[in-house]
């Protein structure tokens, strides 16, 4: 793949009649590594192992039919999306369907395995061609080579021309909806899609290889939530094969895991420079967004930082045609790949967005920003409030629970900051100490100790020892999936009422 890149850079002159392995290349790249790390996996302890590891672990080492199987998937080959291999061999030996109902099965004397897909597949077909006849018809409205030309500037006001750039990355972006659906309903046609049965809709679920959901990119108000209707199969890989991965055991990822994944994704996607500029502003512009929602969004909220006022649905347009507009502008030179050319296309714009990213951190990070910031700990108070536990752990203290309660919340909270598609915040990037200590695990060895020595056990006695930290990691088992839910459900009250 890197020599692809490289070739197409620089010994090879773009021919539209040629077709691009890389994108095949790409694909393949995910797939492979992640077999890889699973191979890896099932050789290690179990206990060593994060349940999502467990479930990729591959044991057995295939036979060569069954890897090639895998790695050229038909449905999947040249666009993706990508996908494990322990999803693929619970697919070609059908232990992929065993929680669908008998009565759902189709046929009549002969049951069969996989359920009826043809209609929720035709949707997905449906919704590729629907944004192809977009990808052919925007064409005549915009295109890039004009952006270059005298007439845009002097023509067509400032305004009109950073619209005009929107509707540009609108049309990038249409090819990707179109391949990627396509080859979604691919996936659910030959069954791969299919991801368990909802017990109380009585209906399939199908987005288990789900890479792309164009309305809520197209609709996000801010840029992490556009990312991760993004190329969504890539982002858990870069997450579960990369972040986590470069991160030491028992300590949680930091800077280096951060950096490690915004370099792999930056050239996983190639090494033009176009690309590289984009990753870097969107890495500025995800650290502006948290700092307009941790200062701005409040404001629109009642006391309870969850009940939005009647102001609040000016807050959010403003935010959707901001953050629509920012990634027209960021998108350009991922594109465009020459740097000069990018240079030269933002220019067009007098460079408003970076403008916008200097102004914004003189604001809040300058020497004036303590007459703009909200303070930290009052709106994470509000937030955290909403998903305290509501009832305490009987077998462990005040002080244990408070310990193990405050490990486990800030554990979770960790799980919704992971760079995505590797665009770290900023924040990933600042503050960072190579021997910082992990708090959490600090906390909750302290909970440990006094659970330990309340049940009076020695260091030598292995039996009472080994019974009494079973117990004590049930509690904390139960505590993380009580915690877990309580975020869960707080998401999704927060999502019902955006």
């Amino acid at each position: 793949m890197a020599y692809t890149h490289f070739h197409l850079q620089f010994f090879a002159e773009y021919d539209p009649a040629i077709i691009d392995i890389s994108g095949a290349q790409m694909i393949l790249v995910l797939k492979l590594s992640a077999f890889g790390w699973s191979v890896h996996d099932g050789k290690q302890p179990i206990d060593s192992l994060s349940s999502y590891n467990r479930s990729r672990a591959i044991h057995e080492h295939p036979n060569l039919l069954p890897f090639i199987g895998y790695t050229f998937f038909y449905a999947s080959l040249l666009t993706g999306p990508a996908f494990d291999y322990a999803d693929y061999d619970n697919f070609i030996h059908s232990t992929l369907f065993d929680d669908v109902p008998e009565d759902k099965r189709p046929g009549k004397k002969r049951k069969r395995r996989i359920p009826k897909s043809g209609k929720q597949a035709f949707k997905k077909l449906l919704q590729g061609v629907f944004w192809a006849i977009l990808l052919f018809q925007v064409p005549k409205l915009v295109n890039t080579e004009f952006v270059f030309s005298k007439e845009f500037v002097t023509n067509h006001k400032f305004l009109y021309r950073i619209f005009y750039m929107w509707l540009l990355g609108f049309l990038y972006r249409l090819k990707y909806y179109t391949i990627w659906l396509i080859a979604e309903g691919a996936c659910i046609l030959c069954g791969i899609g299919y991801n368990g049965y909802d017990a109380e809709t009585h209906e399939f679920k199908w987005n288990r290889v789900q890479n792309v959901d164009p309305v809520a990119f197209e609709l996000g108000q801010n840029v992490h939530t556009c990312l991760e209707a993004w190329n969504q199969n890539t982002n858990k890989w870069l997450k579960h094969y990369i972040y986590l991965r470069v991160a030491k055991k028992g300590k949680k990822p930091g800077f280096k895991s951060t950096v490690f994944t915004f370099a792999t994704s930056a050239f996983w996607h190639g090494t033009r420079p176009g690309y590289y500029l984009t990753f870097v502003v969107g890495a500025f512009l995800q650290t502006v967004g948290k700092l307009y929602r941790r200062n701005i969004r409040p404001r629109f909220l009642q006391d309870d930082g969850v009940t939005p006022k009647p102001t609040k649905r000016i807050y959010d347009f403003v935010s959707w045609v901001s953050t629509q507009l920012a990634f027209g502008f960021v998108v350009q030179p991922f594109v465009i790949l020459d740097f000069k050319k990018s240079l030269l296309c933002w220019q067009t714009v007098h460079y408003w967005l970076l403008v916008v990213i200097a102004g914004t951190f003189f604001i809040y990070r300058g020497p004036f920003a303590k007459y703009f910031t909200i303070k930290r700990s009052e709106t994470k108070l509000k937030s955290t409030a909403q998903v305290k536990p509501s009832t305490l752990n009987p077998n462990l203290t005040k002080e244990e629970n408070n310990l193990v309660t405050n490990a486990v919340e800030n554990k979770l909270e960790k799980s919704y900051h992971m760079p995505t598609l590797g665009v770290p915040s900023l924040d990933h990037l600042q503050n960072l100490d190579k021997d910082e200590i992990d708090e959490e695990l600090q906390d909750l060895k302290h909970a440990w100790n006094s659970f330990k020595s309340r049940n009076f056990l020695a260091d030598d006695d292995f039996d009472g020892l080994k019974d009494a930290y079973s117990n004590f990691t049930k509690e904390i088992n139960e505590m993380f999936d009580h915690t877990r839910e309580e975020f869960s459900k707080q998401k999704d009250k927060m999502e019902k009422t955006n």
